[in-house]
This record gives C-alpha cells, sequence and structure tokens, in this order.
C-alpha cells in the first residue's frame, strides 16, 4: 500500500531486517528519530536505524520483518508538500516508507544509516565496542 491507499506497484527495497525494530527516540532538537531493534537470544547485538534531518513522519510503533522502501516520483512528492519542507530544500530529502508485517508508515528525512554493534538495550555503550555501518542513505 502507498501512503494515499492505492496499491503500489512493486517499490524499490532499499533495506530489509527480519528482526522487530521498535521506535526508540525521537529528538525534535536534532531531528533524528531512532529505530532500535534490540539484542536478543538470536542477535546478540542492537541493529538501529538512525533518520536524520527528519521533516515528517507516519509511524506505528513496533515494525516486525521490516522494509525501508521508495516510493514512486507521485508519492515522493506528496510528503513533501503536505511537510511544508520549502521547494528549494526538497531535492536534499529522502523520502522513505516503512512496511512490515506489524504496520506501515513514512519518514522524510537528509539521512538514514543502519549501525550493527553494541549489547546494552537502553543507553550508550561502552565507547571502546565497536559500531558498524551496515547500510546508508543519503539525501
Amino acid at each position: 500500500m502507498t501512503i494515499s491507499g492505492q496499491e503500489d506497484a512493486v517499490p524499490s527495497v532499499l533495506f530489509s531486517s527480519e528482526r522487530t525494530f521498535k521506535v526508540w527516540r525521537y529528538g525534535v532538537g536534532h531531528s533524528q528519530l531512532l529505530l532500535r531493534a534490540a539484542p536478543d537470544a538470536a542477535q546478540m547485538v542492537r541493529l538501529d536505524l538512525l533518520f536524520e534531518g527528519v521533516d515528517a513522519m507516519h509511524l506505528v510503533t513496533r515494525y516486525e520483518s521490516l522494509e525501508v522502501h521508495a516510493f514512486d516520483e507521485e508519492e515522493s512528492g506528496r510528503i513533501p508538500e503536505r511537510s511544508g519542507v520549502p521547494a528549494r530544500w526538497r531535492s536534499d530529502r529522502l523520502v522513505l516508507g516503512l512496511r512490515s508485517r506489524s504496520g506501515t508508515g513514512y519518514v522524510q528525512c537528509q539521512k538514514v544509516p543502519a549501525l550493527l554493534g553494541g549489547t546494552n538495550v537502553l543507553g550508550p555503550d561502552d565507547p571502546a565496542e565497536p559500531v558498524d555501518v551496515v547500510w546508508s542513505l543519503r539525501g
């Protein structure tokens, strides 16, 4: 489904993970949204999607088996119009769809990396623990 409710023609999947992500944090001051897949018995380290420069979003609180995908041009144009981002900045923004077994949504942002590493669920880990960028996209 697209955001507008029309069936879409096989969107381009940019990132996917079988893990369950939760909305972990949104900071207005830094315009950052963090979706986190916490460590568990099957996966010993967390996986974070950190959306930076967030202008707009529509979310559910939990994404089971998440896919991040691109929208078609028409739908990608509607979201910046609705979010109020000035036309001169729109070419620097990504419009990314979120789809999973437990819900859908979207994020309009400037950048999003997937970060793998760290064993602490709640807060900062030991800075000596390595964290790897496993995927990244920039507007």
